[in-house]
């Protein structure tokens, strides 16, 4: 489910950038899209870690 939401959104931010003509600005928010995909995999390995190692 987590690729399928960010696949979606990912056509959401380009179909936005296509009508209104800002390429720039759909690169931006893919980085952005991203990087915090990457930071909610690593969070949720931190915290996987600590449930294991605690619990």
């Amino acid at each position: 489910m987590d690729k399928t939401m960010f696949y979606f959104w990912v056509v959401v931010i380009a179909v936005i950038s296509f009508f209104t003509g800002e390429i720039a600005t759909f690169m931006m928010l893919f980085l952005i899209l991203i990087t915090l995909r990457e930071m909610h995999q690593t969070l949720l390995s931190f915290y996987n870690d600590w449930k294991r190692k605690y619990m």
